[in-house]
This record gives C-alpha cells, sequence and structure tokens, in this order.
C-alpha cells in the first residue's frame, strides 16, 4: 500500500536542492527518523549527499533514545559506521556550541515531535535556529506529522514567567502544529531570525491523526510507544509532577496511571460525568521502575473512544482534582528539581502557571477555568495558523 503521507526526508532525497550541492551538513535525528522503509536519515543524506556530512546532533533521551527519563543525559560519541561526531543537545549543554556548528553550513532537522508544549524536542530545535542565526548558518526542517492532527489545540496559554525546558514560548498544551509549522512561528514570532527552510510533507492534512498516514510509528522516546500514548500524553504528562504513576515502568505510558492509595470506585462515577470521548477502565499494575516500582497500583488505562470528543489536557486536570479530593493526604506534588529548574515546583512548570495548581488544590470549576483560556486559545490559532503550510 501507497503511503498517503510523503514525508519531507522523501522529498530531500527525491528533488535534492541546488542549494544544498557542496555543503557541509549536519543533522538532527534520533531513531524515528526514517524513511518509509526504515533506513535512518543519517544513512540516506551519506548516501546521496557523499562526503557532505559532518555531524549528527541528537534531542533529548539520546541519539538511540536509550534514556528512559527526565534529566538523564546522553554523552557525545562518534558514531561507528559514518566516523564523525555526534553531539547530544540534552548533556552539559542543551544549546548547541560554535565549536559544534564548525564544520557545518546546514543543519538538517528530521525530529518526530508529539505536538504537546512539554516535549522537548521543539526547544531542542528553536536553541538550533538561534545558533544558526548568530552563526550565519542555514537551518532546513524535514516535516513530519503531528501525530495528534492539527485541528485541536487545548490548554492555557504558558505563562513568560514559568518559561523552562519544558515550555520556552508562551503556546498552549496542544499546539495542533507540525515540527515544521512550529519552528516557522518561533522564528518569526520570537524575532529569531534564522535562515530557515521547511521541506514539507505531501499528503497531509491538519484533521489527520498518526493512524490515517500510512506510515509506520516509531517511538521518538521510550516512553511514547505507540500513536495512542501521544493520543493521551498532552494530559497524562502533568502526572510526572506528583506521586502518581504516569505509567512509566510499565508497557503502557500515560495510558496507564495510578498509585497504590487510589480508590478508583470513588473517582470513576464522578470523572465519568465529566470526561467525554474516553473510557477509563480500572486496573491494577505493578511498575517495573519510576514511581512506586514494585508495588502495586492501583488506577485507570485510559482507552480514547473519539479522537473528537477527547480532550486529554482537560481530562487529565479532572482526573487529578479528583485525586486530590479524595486522596488529599496521600497526593502529593514532586518537589524540585525537574529539567535543570532547581527552584519552582515541577507541576507549576509543567501547567506553565502560576495560579493553576492552587485552584486545582482548592477544588475551582475545571469546566470554568476552561472556559477562560477559550479567548487566548483563539488568539494562539488566528496566531499560529499564518505558519500553516497544509489545508
Amino acid at each position: 500500500m501507497k503511503n498517503k503521507v510523503t514525508i519531507g526526508l522523501e522529498k530531500l532525497i527525491t528533488d535534492p536542492p541546488e542549494y544544498l550541492k557542496g555543503k557541509g551538513l549536519g543533522l538532527l535525528s534520533n531513531p524515528a527518523s526514517v524513511d518509509c522503509r526504515f533506513t535512518h536519515a543519517s544513512a540516506l543524506i551519506h548516501h546521496f549527499f557523499p562526503e557532505q556530512l559532518k555531524a549528527l546532533f541528537s534531542p533529548q533521551h539520546g541519539f538511540y533514545a536509550e534514556k528512559q527519563d527526565n534529566m538523564i543525559e546522553s554523552g557525545h560519541f562518534m558514531e561507528p559506521q559514518l566516523n564523525i561526531p555526534v553531539y547530544s543537545l540534552y548533556n552539559d549543554t542543551r544549546i548547541p556550541t560554535q565549536k559544534m556548528f564548525d564544520q557545518i553550513d546546514v543543519l538538517l532537522i528530521d525530529i518526530q515531535d508529539v505536538g504537546t508544549r512539554v516535549y522537548t524536542f521543539i526547544y531542542t530545535v528553536a536553541y538550533c535556529l538561534e545558533t544558526a542565526a548568530k552563526l550565519k548558518k542555514q537551518v532546513v526542517i524535514l516535516d513530519r506529522p503531528n501525530p495528534i492532527g492539527g485541528t485541536q489545540i487545548e490548554g492555557n496559554i504558558l505563562s513568560k514567567d514559568y518559561a523552562s525546558f519544558v515550555g520556552r514560548f508562551p503556546i498552549p498544551m496542544r499546539h495542533g502544529l507540525t515540527i515544521g509549522e512550529i519552528s516557522q512561528f518561533f522564528n518569526q514570532e520570537f524575532q529569531i531570525g534564522c535562515n530557515l527552510t521547511i521541506i514539507p510533507m505531501n499528503g497531509w492534512k491538519r484533521q489527520m491523526y498518526w493512524q490515517d498516514t500510512g506510515l509506520s510509528w516509531i517511538a521518538p522516546s521510550p516512553n511514547l510507544p505507540t500513536p495512542q500514548s501521544c493520543m493521551v500524553y498532552p494530559g497524562q504528562v502533568i502526572f510526572e509532577g506528583t506521586n502518581i504513576s504516569e505509567g512509566r515502568g510499565t508497557t503502557l505510558p500515560f495510558e496507564l496511571f495510578g498509585a497504590p492509595f487510589l480508590d478508583t470506585k470513588k473517582i470513576k462515577p464522578e470523572a465519568d460525568e465529566l470526561i467525554k470521548g474516553a473510557f477509563l477502565r480500572p486496573v491494577n499494575f505493578e511498575p517495573t521502575s519510576g514511581k512506586w516500582q514494585g508495588n502495586i497500583c492501583k488506577g485507570f488505562q485510559i482507552h480514547v473512544t473519539s479522537k473528537k470528543e477527547f480532550k486529554p489536557y482537560f481530562s487529565s486536570l479532572v482526573l487529578m482534582q479528583l485525586i486530590i479530593k479524595h486522596h488529599k493526604n496521600d497526593f502529593k506534588f514532586k518537589t524540585p528539581p525537574y529539567e535543570y529548574e532547581f527552584e519552582r515546583m515541577p507541576m507549576d512548570l509543567i501547567l506553565g502557571s502560576k495560579t493553576l495548581r492552587k485552584r486545582l488544590t482548592n477544588l475551582e470549576d475545571i469546566s470554568l477555568l476552561s472556559d477562560q483560556w477559550q479567548d487566548e486559545l483563539k488568539q494562539f490559532k488566528s496566531l499560529s495558523g499564518k505558519y500553516y503550510l497544509y489545508e
């Protein structure tokens, strides 16, 4: 079967642009950077642009995406097949240095994003744009689908006081942009001023989820193993800032969540009244690593039954608030550090807000809170819409 979508990488190879002739190339990539035949971008570029590939760069979780968790750095090394350096951008620095860019004229970026504000790949790209702008280098982004579609956006806009590596710019939790679109948005709206080119996809439409593309899913990080995990991630990621297991150390990260003290019978009826487009199935699970390792957790698996109706961020806020309500003595917010922040509460960085954590704890109505974000979401949609590359 022919894929419905042709990604930027495949277009680069079938129609190599003149402006790359004879240039020293760098590539930011990881294991998800493959074409429809599962050939890695580095092998393709090495083959079709012989002797031009001078350096590789990797985002969080490492070039081979083997690092499990936050603040687990990956090292620099020499790639054995190509004998060129791999620079980790999740190491002693998350910002590429001049030395890393010395050998290259153009940085190619082929990275699979997941459409969620706190996923750090988009900020690694933004730092690359900033360094490239300073050093007068060109950046070319090989676009890929947003696995959770390009029509739905959701959540509060990040407050500038809560900017961090899990949220550098004022965008909502679910932003509805591809990696190419959001890079253009950052470059223009935040005056980065990089010489930036996007090689767009063919055949991708905004309403498409990953399941509609005909492409094979390859996990861009260890805890997003399936397109389903991406669908719940914009909400379930908030549990990283708590003592509730977000399913790390299980086969269904982010789809499963819970803790030994959770009373599913109390939570389910109230949650079912508010959460649309998903079924909460009570489960017991035992994480093999991470929070509650080796302990039996009681919780739920989230089964998305309607992609259109399901609001991941709203749903997870509802679930967290119900856990706070029924387990106020057992539930805890995590303390720093989190993603290289040593002062501010992890939860506030994830939510991108000073007040939201307190309002959740005070059991304020989440439907009303969500209504208050609608105006800023409309503004974001009209601003980000200027950068749409697809119908």
